[in-house]
Order: C-alpha cells, then sequence, then structure tokens
C-alpha cells in the first residue's frame, strides 16, 4: 500500500463535469493498493493518516492532526502510485492490486478512519476519469507505504 498525503485548504473532485466530493481544510489522500498487501495493513495506514501531526498550532509548529483541527479527508484511489519507471519511459503498473480487491481495501480504509478516529471521509469515484482541484497549503505532501 501506498498514499499520499497532501495539507489542503479546500478540494473539490468531479466526475464528468459534476462534484462528487468537496471538503474544506484538510487532507486529500491518493491511496493505492498493491498486490500481495495484506488487509491488515488498513489498520496501519488509517492510524498514520488520522494522527499525522503536519498541521501548525498557534506556535507555527506542525504539531497538530487532521482530527485535531476538525479536517476532513478526501480519499482518492490511485492505482497509478503501483507504476514502475525503472525500465523504459512508460510505467508498468502489473503491481497494482486487480481493481474489485482494491476498491475493497479503498472504501475499508475510509470507513475505518471515520468508524475508529471520527474523522469524516469523502470519497473519489473509484475508477473514474476524476478532476481534481485543491489548494495546497505549505505545502505539505507525506509518502507513506507499507515496504
Amino acid at each position: 500500500m501506498k498514499a499520499v498525503i497532501q495539507v489542503v485548504n479546500g478540494a473539490t473532485l468531479k466526475v464528468d463535469g459534476e462534484i462528487i466530493s468537496q471538503i474544506d481544510k484538510g487532507l486529500v489522500v491518493y491511496f493505492c493498493v498493491e498486490k500481495d498487501d495484506k488487509e491488515e495493513l488498513l489498520d496501519y495506514f488509517a492510524k498514520k493518516i488520522s494522527n499525522m501531526r503536519i498541521f501548525v498550532d498557534s506556535n507555527d509548529k506542525m504539531n497538530l492532526s487532521v482530527k485535531d483541527i476538525g479536517g476532513e479527508i478526501l480519499l482518492v484511489s490511485q492505482f497509478t502510485l503501483a507504476g514502475d519507471c525503472e525500465h523504459g519511459n512508460r510505467p508498468s503498473f502489473i503491481g497494482a492490486e486487480l481493481p474489485e480487491r482494491a476498491n475493497m481495501l479503498y472504501e475499508k480504509l475510509g470507513e475505518k478512519i471515520e468508524k475508529e478516529y471520527n474523522i469524516k471521509v469523502k470519497f473519489g469515484r473509484f475508477g473514474a476519469d476524476m478532476k481534481i482541484a485543491q489548494e495546497n497549503s505549505g505545502p505539505v505532501t507525506i509518502i507513506l507505504n507499507n515496504k
């Protein structure tokens, strides 16, 4: 599993010109499931994403989590994070999990964050051509993986 986590002041996700999800201050999380990833890894990812102290406090120090600031998460399935660029100029995506299982784990991650950490999660649309507009803050971008 991999996640690219970005602090945002707001984000909007559209499919076919229609707004599907929208958040104010919080995190945009691009999430990828790779072949052979164990479902138990969702616990690690949910805990890390929910508790990562990457928002600034009143002393301008990164000391607050998305929950601490009352933020939301826009969770976006992103199989291209599994891209292997070792050979040639076109990435290979053979390391990405099959769509049915990837979607199931993607949805479970969002549900786990909501239920266990009480953070509102908005979703993209799995497999769709999504257009995402976001205003990054910082910018702060963190890469989280299980390798």
